[in-house]
């Protein structure tokens, strides 16, 4: 195996499948381009005359569109930016934090990384898009599922404060799990 000798930029990107490690590497004398997604490689170019550019590819179950911008800085230094859905990497964990939430647990001796996407009420385990039941009760609203033969359920309740909107909580085998920050 190639050692990744011209590796020059490496991006940890938390999606609802999971946390996906994108790296780059840039052949600045021969214009050499690799983009890895998870250790996989998405695209390979060998000889580019343009050093600057950007390359776009996906990453995870959702295909979700990525793109690495190469700009130069000053003689020969590069910068390297990732944007995830047109946004900065920045940008976008912003409003994902907004739109989704995350929870990390274990059971059994087993990791397990729970997310919720607000909008759809999708919820994903381990990368894998959960079977789920809705039902109304008294104060908001249950999304029960299983995971590793625990029952969960995900609760949905108003704050009462409208600038917070609703408060979401898990719950696994009657046991609240702190949310996680990413």
């Amino acid at each position: 195996l190639e050692k990744m000798t011209d590796l020059v930029a490496v991006w940890e990107v938390a999606l609802s499948d999971g946390v996906h490690k994108i790296e780059f590497e840039h052949g600045t004398t021969s214009g050499k381009r690799v983009v890895y997604v998870d250790g996989k490689e998405e695209i390979r170019k060998e000889w580019m005359f343009k050093l600057v550019g950007k390359e776009t590819f996906t990453v995870g179950a959702a295909k979700t569109k990525a793109t690495i911008n190469i700009d130069a800085v000053s003689g020969f230094a590069y910068e390297y930016t990732l944007e995830i859905n047109g946004k900065s990497l920045k940008k976008y964990m912003e409003n994902r934090s907004k739109t989704t939430n995350t929870w990390v647990l274990s059971l059994g001796g087993t990791d397990y990384r729970v997310v919720l996407e607000k909008d759809t009420m999708d919820v994903w385990c381990n990368g894998q898009k959960m079977e789920t039941a809705g039902e109304f009760v008294e104060d908001g609203t249950e999304t029960h599922f299983s995971v590793g033969g625990h029952s969960c359920c995900i609760k949905a309740v108003s704050s009462g404060k409208r600038k917070e909107g609703i408060v979401h909580t898990l719950i696994v085998d009657d046991r609240e799990i702190p949310e996680a920050v990413e």
